[in-house]
């Protein structure tokens, strides 16, 4: 039992990734728009992570060393600063909206307005990172988070033409009406967001507070090889959910409400309860990942003491940018900026940086010095590398498709 829950960091960081606030939405919205015709930007972006997480994952636990520890080590203090202001001001961007969406599922379940919940939101989030055990964190939130296979119940349920359906995801081809800029706009979005820079800071941090060691490494393969392909399928249930409601009629989705509809009139209010304990789930669990992976970032940069459970006077100053984040984010969310459109520009965004994040992370996990006999295999290299080019190649692309597009207009 205790190496059943063992992977439930890997499922908490996977739906924190891939089922965040942005990416429900995101996700929703390009089924209805675009059908399956984009899963294959997300199998891409679910390999590119479960390369690099596996990377990071063994680093960590090999050398007891965070991803973020080594950025400034490696690529210096300028260029490692310039990263860690660019995975801040994206970290904070995605913190913002996954309050909002904690609230936003909150009012999906009450009625009562998101923008009252916010404030209460925001303060269990602190009290569960400052008092809730890590292990316990991550089980209860990750296995809540499950609740979401509904979406895929749902899917089943509604008795879709499949060949259809398996169709446009295996002969992928831009719909009638969208222009090819718009198109792979919105494949570099669903690519940046599986592979957002802060899953591998809360991934690899995480792997530290519990004390992985060498005879943990089966604990990374496991959490990599299950929690990010669950998220992934996760991710492409709910595409193919607004594609089946949606499409046909050409409705578009813009909303969380809209999102969870399409289970809800395949399984009834069961499926909508289901629903929206995993959005509630999900969104929060992302919101402990983003508010700690701010705190983590900072601190590791800085080589200052870090933990989640490390006594405040211990860790003061990791203890005060993680509280400062969520403050931010709450006082942003309160001035009722739009969660959805901030999480869609965060995802596009952190596309551009993804560089700076995953360099390091292969340079070091082929260093002997860092890693001993635990350094890439060739197949790790070959792959890894493949994914490099292709993380380059976004990165060049991803803010001129935002401007001539509109972010997708």
């Amino acid at each position: 039992m205790k190496k059943v829950f063992g992977v439930t960091l890997g499922v908490l960081t996977a739906l924190g990734g891939f089922m965040d606030m942005g990416d429900i939405v995101a996700n929703a919205a390009t089924g209805a728009r675009f059908q399956m015709s984009l899963a294959w930007a997300v199998l891409v972006g679910v390999g590119g992570i479960v390369v690099y997480a596996e990377m990071a994952g063994r680093i960590a636990t090999v050398s007891d060393r965070p991803v973020f520890d080594l950025v400034r080590e490696r690529l210096g203090f300028r260029v490692g600063l310039a990263n860690l202001l660019a995975s801040l001001f994206i970290t904070l961007l995605t913190l913002v909206a996954e309050v909002a969406g904690v609230a936003l599922a909150l009012e999906l379940a009450s009625d009562v307005n998101y923008l009252l919940w916010v404030p209460l939101v925001a303060l269990v989030v602190w009290i569960v990172i400052w008092r809730v055990k890590f292990d316990t964190m991550e089980t209860v939130v990750g296995l809540t988070g499950l609740s979401l296979l509904a979406i895929a119940v749902g899917v089943w349920q509604a008795q879709p033409d499949w060949g259809h359906l398996v169709g446009t995801a295996t002969s992928p081809a831009v719909p009638q009406g969208e222009g090819h800029a718009t198109y792979f706009y919105y494949a570099i979005a669903l690519f940046g967001a599986a592979m957002t820079p802060y899953e591998v800071f809360f991934f690899s941090s995480g792997a530290v507070e519990e004390h992985w060691g060498r005879k943990d490494l089966y604990l990374n393969k496991a959490n990599v090889f299950i929690g990010f392909p669950l998220g992934g399928f996760l991710s492409l249930a709910l595409m193919a959910s607004t594609a089946i409601a949606f499409a046909p009629a050409d409705i578009s989705v813009d909303t969380l409400s809209q999102a969870a509809l399409p289970t809800a009139l395949a399984l009834g209010k069961v499926g909508l309860a289901l629903v929206i304990v995993g959005f509630f789930a999900a969104t929060f669990g992302a919101a402990l990942e983003t508010s700690l992976s701010a705190g983590y970032t900072v601190a590791q940069f800085f080589g200052w003491p870090w933990g989640k459970l490390v006594a405040p006077r211990e860790a003061s100053r990791f203890h005060l940018v993680t509280l400062g984040s969520i403050v931010l984010a709450t006082l942003v969310v309160l001035t009722a900026v739009d969660p959805v459109k901030v999480t869609e520009y965060s995802i596009v965004l952190s596309a551009a940086a993804l560089p700076l994040t995953y360099i390091p992370i292969l340079l070091v996990a082929n260093d002997p010095d860092y890693m001993g006999d635990q350094v890439n295999s060739h197949l790790s290299n070959a792959i890894g590398s493949v994914y490099m080019v292709i993380v380059l190649v976004v990165a060049v692309a991803t803010v001129p498709l935002m401007v001539v597009t509109k972010a997708g207009a």
